[in-house]
């Protein structure tokens, strides 16, 4: 008993007519001045009192257990451990042990809610690994080109989750998404893509589909090769702008290309179909914004704009 109410516990012992011999340690929610007959009524309330009355009425024979679990104050929830105890010179006694387990409920909860949020979001992911499959699968021409490009927009993804995931799911600062999804394209030439303008911290479903569109425009500057072989910095800049009444951020990528390049390979040359598809339709409508996609006078030019309630904070 002594090491029980050491952890916090709370006894009580009551004869077989309920009559009680020992009330030790109750909780503060309870800790009311003990009478000199106190009943379960006088020490808990009513409510929690007809509802031990019930369970005690089943103690008529040694060693029948019954537990109770009830909330009392703000969020707090305690739990009745009620046990019948023969006692060979008394007779049959009632033990009860009250135990705090508030803590442990709320992390219960917790971890229900976080299960729900995982499952939600997995559900997303996989929304978005499906549509990219089948776009994937309609404009490439072979199992082979199929599966490159669908293991890199899955690169995409994994990357883009893993900043959201690190932030305890909140989303990605903008700045880490672009160092994140272009690094990995020009592991010694990073300084290459300049980012400026404002680290916003994106949306988790923000982060995912303009990783994907940062993933698109970085691979299709490396693939046409201009901006290693001609050095010229990419400009990736965001910006906070207020368009048709709401406020809004701005999303600019700005992209050079060798001269022989702008005269000779021609906007429809240069714009991959899923890359297109991507960054005109797919990521716009994702954040519920605008984007424009431009090849013309030497530069390749990308703006995606959205309002900031849906991708960012």
């Amino acid at each position: 008993m002594p090491a029980l109410i050491d952890l916090g516990a709370s006894i009580t012992i009551q004869d077989a007519q309920q009559n009680y011999l020992l009330v030790t340690n109750l909780p503060d929610v309870w800790a009311v001045e003990i009478q000199s007959a106190p009943t379960d009524l006088s020490l808990f309330g009513a409510d929690v009192a007809a509802k031990l009355s019930v369970l005690k009425q089943e103690m008529v024979s040694a060693g029948r257990k019954a537990h109770l679990e009830v909330t009392a104050g703000f969020d707090q929830v305690y739990e009745f451990r009620i046990q019948s105890v023969q006692s060979e010179q008394r007779g049959i006694h009632l033990v009860t042990t009250i135990i705090d387990r508030s803590e442990e409920r709320h992390r219960e909860r917790l971890l229900r809610a976080l299960l729900r949020e995982v499952s939600h979001r997995s559900k997303n992911l996989l929304a978005i690994i499906q549509s990219i499959a089948l776009q994937t699968a309609r404009y490439s021409g072979s199992l082979d080109l199929f599966l490159q490009k669908f293991r890199g927009r899955l690169y995409s993804l994994s990357q883009s989750q893993d900043l959201i995931t690190d932030s305890s799911w909140r989303g990605a600062y903008f700045f880490e998404l672009v160092q994140q999804q272009t690094e990995k394209y020009l592991p010694e030439n990073t300084h290459l893509v300049h980012v400026s303008g404002d680290n916003v911290l994106l949306t988790p479903n923000a982060s995912l589909h303009l990783g994907l569109a940062l993933h698109e425009l970085i691979v299709n500057a490396v693939s046409h090769g201009s901006v290693l072989r001609s050095g010229r910095v990419i400009e990736v800049a965001c910006s906070r702008s207020f368009s048709e009444g709401r406020d809004c951020l701005e999303i600019v990528w700005d992209e050079s290309l060798d001269a022989g390049q702008a005269e000779d390979g021609g906007e429809d040359s240069l714009k991959a179909h899923f890359g297109s598809t991507v960054l005109e339709r797919v990521v716009p409508a994702s954040v519920n914004g605008k984007a424009q996609y431009q090849i013309a006078d030497g530069r390749i030019r990308y703006r995606l704009t959205f309002p900031l309630e849906s991708g960012s904070e």
